[in-house]
């Protein structure tokens, strides 16, 4: 049974747990289909020497539906009146995979409220082939008649489907509102180019880190991110996919402490 963690709301509709003080935030946004509980190694890791603030996406989870069209901006626009809303001053962010998208936005458009910034599994500039193929399933999800499932064959090894992680994301992917996940969905595959452009400018410490399984977030986009950003670095996770959080939480929580204590 899926175990839902306590939340707040804020005044405009958004929910979002937070768990732990100290001297930082940091801000978890989560992926498509997802929501707070897809974090709950790293907010626990976390929370233990930080302030941590889990949130979940527009139309997922608690949270109300993204206002205007299903575009990556308007996601970006969201979380930034989030982190106005909460008062969260200078925050250290870490997204993924959507969440990753959209911390790319943030920090591409108000640098000024984020001290760090990590990807997860965050995509970059996709090649037409793969481009075509996202698009292909935003349309289908958004008719409204997809499989649910379909998504852990690719996030996912074979060996890896009696796993609590494996059984945790097929949870929160049958529980999640098909409209809220059909909006981040149109946002995601077509939001890779966005803010891609963005890196060169980024002054903050910026960690890109993804599983070397992962045949769409790839870590030849981690490494092409990580060159271009003046204080970037990439981080691969080998024998691991697309949920690399959750099924290696340990090397994923020492990367983020390493980033986490970066200048």
């Amino acid at each position: 049974m899926l175990q839902t963690l306590p939340r707040s709301k804020t005044f405009s509709g958004t929910t979002y747990l937070e768990k732990g003080e100290g001297r930082e935030t940091v801000v978890l946004v989560h992926g498509v289909g997802m929501r707070i509980e897809a974090w709950t190694p790293q907010i626990e890791s976390l929370s233990r020497s930080r302030r941590v603030i889990a949130v979940d996406l527009p139309g997922h989870g608690f949270s109300a539906p993204l206002e205007g069209p299903p575009e990556l901006s308007g996601f970006v626009s969201w979380f930034s009146r989030f982190l106005d809303e909460i008062g969260a001053g200078r925050v250290n962010v870490a997204g993924h995979s959507m969440g990753a998208l959209i911390s790319a936005g943030i920090v591409a458009t108000a640098p000024e409220k984020v001290k760090r910034v990590a990807l997860l599994n965050g995509v970059h500039c996709r090649s037409p082939k793969a481009r075509a193929a996202v698009e292909a399933r935003a349309r289908e999800i958004a008719s409204g008649i997809f499989d649910r499932e379909a998504p852990l064959g690719r996030w996912f090894a074979p060996e890896e489907h009696d796993t609590d992680a494996y059984r945790l994301v097929r949870d929160l992917l049958q529980a999640v509102d098909p409209a809220g996940y059909a909006a981040a969905y149109t946002a995601f595959a077509t939001g890779d180019s966005v803010y891609s452009d963005c890196w060169p400018r980024v002054e903050c410490p910026a960690l890109f880190l993804t599983g070397d399984g992962d045949l769409n977030s790839t870590a030849a986009m981690a490494r092409e991110m990580a060159a271009v950003a003046p204080k970037g670095q990439a981080v691969i996770v080998e024998g691991h996919r697309h949920m690399v959080n959750l099924t290696a939480p340990d090397a994923v929580t020492a990367a983020l402490a390493d980033w986490l204590a970066a200048d």
